[in-house]
């Protein structure tokens, strides 16, 4: 009779080719999987931050917002639109149906705000326009400190030094600093002394609009040479801003040698300062380090770690490295738990199977229809776009109880046949032909539990799909295992399955003749 049980029996190299085949490409396919502590799923919000310094809430409201929203308001698949103004700053945050594609929806909002880019106030900054995805997240946080450095001093060289020799690694995406502030020249100007020079704080503007200047001066040429010539006229330091004569006064040109160290104040400083970063009271730069889209986020973390070790002996002793957060740890966690399930799980199976079966034999084909299913399962996840994350994990995790229950159950009823004399070949076609039909049945209530959860819809069913599938995978595949390899390997392994150690079966026997006895 032909069936699946048939074909693995009869065809014993084929069964433990594929058998070797799931599991070796099932590991390759882990080995290849980006693991992170989050399914990549974006959420179906846009936010537009912009922002206009000294200007009032109603300012920004009536002048910035208003207007983006009139333009925003017609893009497709918007579910709901509000806005934050505050001093200097505003915020639109537009939240789009669940089936919209964010990445579409995000192209169309650049295109409204380019458009209404000439309805806005000149001096704004540009608008900021992103999507939200926990992958974005910076997987590792960094901390540069220094007791002895200004915090202007400690910027530029966490900018500089620091900064770039992370960006090299393999699977380093952008790297945000935290507490940075953009290093400039302050000039403070002292109101007496212009109006002494009769000069205003437009005549100081426009002399350092002109003066601080690099232009080109044209070309030097000498046979077939040619060099371009450049007028150096930026300013590097406070004394290079001191030493620009101003060139204007009231308005009209001055003629007279009037610098602008006579009338101002100069230092190197930093932007304004709205935010401050410390770390145990020093001040601090962070550098948070993001991850590729669908890299590995603990070997990408693992690298930077190691990196971090080689940047901290060229640092001078003035500077200090500290890992301040370090979010991949709880996915090392979760894959170190999943390890430890996977050997406690096999542990007990085997020893619960031998216990039971009293033989080692049946224990060891019990015993391989763990990594079969489970290892296998990689390659469904990692041909579906799957990370390893803390849903897939958890579907590993709980599916590893499940996927030997049918490998028990094909078994069981194979040792059944034995027992009434049968060959090990016979025994194995028979017992797994007339179980298959319920262990499929068995199976299937099983996938049809944790299938649906894959279709669940909103933002929990995005991140939920991933378990699903995950599990679904890896009980269709257990299965597969039971009704084709389990049966082979019971009829290649021969033996009595039940002479060897059977003392939890005789135990069972003892009892059962108790009870018997009990109930005559």
């Amino acid at each position: 009779m032909f069936s699946l049980p048939s074909i693995s029996i009869k065809n014993p190299v084929f069964a433990w080719m594929l058998m070797s085949g799931l599991i070796i490409f099932g590991g390759i396919c882990f080995t290849r999987m980006g693991i992170s502590q989050l399914p990549d799923v974006d959420f179906p919000v846009i936010t537009v931050n912009t922002s206009l310094e000294g200007a009032a809430p109603e300012v920004m409201e009536n002048t910035i917002v208003d207007v983006l929203e009139g333009q925003l308001t017609s893009v497709e698949g918007l579910k709901s639109m509000t806005s934050t103004s505050k001093t200097g700053t505003a915020t639109i945050a537009l939240e789009f149906d669940i089936n919209r594609n964010i990445d579409l929806a995000l192209q169309d909002v650049q295109a409204k705000v380019a458009q209404a880019a000439r309805k806005l106030p000149k001096d704004m900054d540009p608008a900021s326009i992103s999507k939200t995805n926990p992958e974005d997240q910076p997987i590792v946080w960094i901390a540069a400190t220094s007791d002895k450095m200004s915090r202007r001093e400690l910027s530029v060289y966490v900018r500089d030094q620091i900064r770039d020799q992370f960006t090299t690694l393999p699977g380093v995406g952008e790297i945000t600093l935290g507490g940075y502030v953009d290093p400039s020249m302050r000039i403070w100007v002292e109101p007496k002394k212009l109006s002494n020079y009769q000069l205003t704080v437009s005549d100081i503007l426009s002399t350092i609009a002109t003066e601080h200047s690099e232009l080109p001066a044209g070309k030097l040429s000498e046979g077939d040479t040619e060099w371009n010539l450049r007028a150096l006229g930026e300013a590097k330091t406070p004394e290079d801003f001191g030493a620009i004569s101003i060139n204007s006064r009231g308005g009209a040109p001055n003629f007279g040698k009037l610098q602008l160290k006579q009338v101002a104040e100069i230092e190197a400083g930093l932007n304004d300062i709205r935010r401050n970063s410390r770390v145990d009271g020093t001040q601090a730069i962070g550098l948070g380090i993001r991850k590729q889209r669908g890299s590995n986020a603990v070997s990408v973390a693992d690298g930077v770690l190691k990196k971090l070790e080689e940047v901290r002996k060229t640092l001078p002793d003035t500077v200090k490295l500290h890992i301040v957060v370090d979010n991949v740890a709880f996915v090392r966690e979760a894959v170190h738990e999943l390890n430890f399930a996977l050997i406690i799980a096999a542990i007990l199976t085997s020893l619960l199977c031998w216990l039971f079966l009293g033989s080692i034999a049946s224990t060891f084909n019990i015993l391989m229809s763990i990594p079969t299913s489970i290892v296998g399962s990689f390659i469904i996840l990692n041909f579906s776009n799957f990370t390893l994350n803390t849903f897939t994990l958890l579907g590993l995790s709980l599916a590893i109880g499940i996927v030997v229950d049918d490998a028990i159950m094909v078994l069981e009823n194979i040792i059944r046949h034995r027992e009434m004399g049968k060959d090990a070949k016979t025994a194995a076609l028979d017992g797994a032909n007339e179980i298959m039909t319920a262990a499929i049945a068995a199976t299937f209530s099983i996938a049809a539990i944790f299938l649906p959860v894959a279709f669940m819809t909103g933002i929990v069913g995005k991140f939920f799909y991933q378990f699903g599938v995950t599990m679904t995978a890896a009980v269709l595949l257990s299965l597969v295992e039971a009704i084709t390899l389990t049966p082979m390997r019971a009829a290649a392994l021969g033996g009595n399955p039940t002479a060897e150690f059977g003392f939890m079966m005789r135990f069972m026997h003892w009892l059962t003749d108790r009870y018997r006895r009990g109930l005559d």
